[in-house]
């Protein structure tokens, strides 16, 4: 599908993503990148192999998100729509090193939080673990497992990089340059945001429970709204050969976004659907992540020494907790008015990014499309 609408509100998120055909050449270029890893890795070893099948089986999941709101932000600040346009190849090819900085990310995430599926299917630690059991190596399969996936994260790691690398290498040098710093200083955040969310994991919890708050939202716009919405909107600014101005402008957009996006995620982890999201009801409790949304019912329920308050501290952390358990810890959270007030905060960023989009000097279509990207990364089921 290929369309160019001046604004694309009627639009489902899907025809979003395809239009201007960026999902298929997004794809492409991740494939392509795939397909030369896997020549290389399979002349060191055949052994090796599984690696990049892995990776493949994450990278061919996903809404490729990152890379629409970095094309159109491009497209909304005067970049071409024509495909053979050097500037547009180049915005595609950091879309597909979005998505594979994504993929890295996710891939030591899941070891960190200890996931047992991704998208609908067992995380890359859980099947090497499976692949050791099978075959009856020695030692542990479950640290085999994690020490693979970890591997295979940095080789993804390395491949944005690359794939960065020789999207850029066409593009002017102040251009260039610019984006590079970008991508740079994202990935460096993403990393100090994986550490704070760690931390936040080891430290007292449940004594402060405004700062508890605070703490975990900190974490999640460090680790997830930057790459997720505002460096994306700023790296296509800056690929557009807007300039440093446009692109914290646009940035400025994306920063609540990101955080609307990343909360909606933190109430999907306990109330979404299994058949949607690709992950059990109620994985968050169990993983014990510390979010806004635990902090906040902490914080609204009127006795923090009390059975309700003692139900929620319990279960989270509890790897074998059941989904009756889960629906008892949601009715907590329902009741407590926790999940309403983090609705509300949603609502009242996406209002800010919203305002902040209206105000930045930008074309159509790209104007429309990205307002309706916003809508589309907040008002989601999975």
């Amino acid at each position: 599908m290929s369309v160019s609408p001046a604004h694309t509100g009627a639009l489902n998120p899907a025809a979003l993503l395809d239009a201007e055909n960026l999902r298929a050449d997004v794809d492409a270029a991740v494939t392509a990148h795939l397909g030369r890893l896997a020549a290389e890795v399979s002349a060191i070893s055949p052994s090796a192999e599984a690696m990049v099948g892995e990776a493949a089986g994450l990278l061919n999941g996903g809404k490729r998100l990152r890379a629409a709101f970095c094309y159109w932000s491009f497209r909304a600040h005067g970049g071409s729509p024509d495909r053979l346009d050097p500037a547009r190849v180049a915005t595609v090819r950091v879309g597909a090193a979005l998505e594979l900085f994504q993929a890295a990310a996710l891939l030591h995430d899941d070891v960190m939080d200890n996931s047992d599926t991704r998208r609908g299917r067992p995380t890359a630690h859980r099947a090497f673990a499976a692949r050791h059991a099978e075959a009856g190596w020695a030692g542990e399969p479950a640290r085999f497992g994690d020490a693979a996936a970890i591997l295979l994260g940095d080789l993804v790691l390395l491949a944005a990089q690359r794939e960065l690398s020789a999207a850029l290498a066409p593009l002017p040098p102040d251009v260039a340059e610019a984006a590079r710093a970008r991508f740079d200083a994202m990935q460096s955040e993403v990393v100090v945001g994986q550490y704070l969310d760690v931390l936040v994991q080891a430290e007292p919890w449940g004594d402060d429970p405004a700062s508890d708050e605070e703490r975990a939202r900190k974490v999640l716009r460090a680790k997830s709204a930057s790459y997720s919405v505002a460096a994306p909107l700023a790296l296509g600014a800056l690929l557009a050969g807007a300039g440093a101005e446009a692109a914290a402008g646009i940035e400025a957009a994306g920063q609540p976004l990101g955080e609307a996006f990343q909360l909606r995620d933190d109430v999907l982890g306990v109330f979404g659907d299994p058949a949607v999201t690709g992950k059990p009801a109620g994985d968050d409790l169990r993983e014990g992540k510390r979010t806004v949304v635990v902090a906040r019912t902490l914080a609204l329920l009127p006795d923090v020494d009390g059975p309700e308050a003692a139900a929620l501290t319990t279960a989270l952390g509890d790897p074998g907790l059941s989904d009756e358990d889960v629906a008892r810890v949601r009715e907590v959270i329902v009741r407590s008015g926790a999940l309403e007030a983090v609705e509300q905060l949603i609502a009242d960023l996406a209002v800010r990014a919203h305002a902040l989009l209206d105000l930045a000097d930008l074309s159509e279509p790209g104007r429309g499309v990205l307002t309706d990207l916003a809508h589309a990364a907040v008002d989601r089921a999975a």
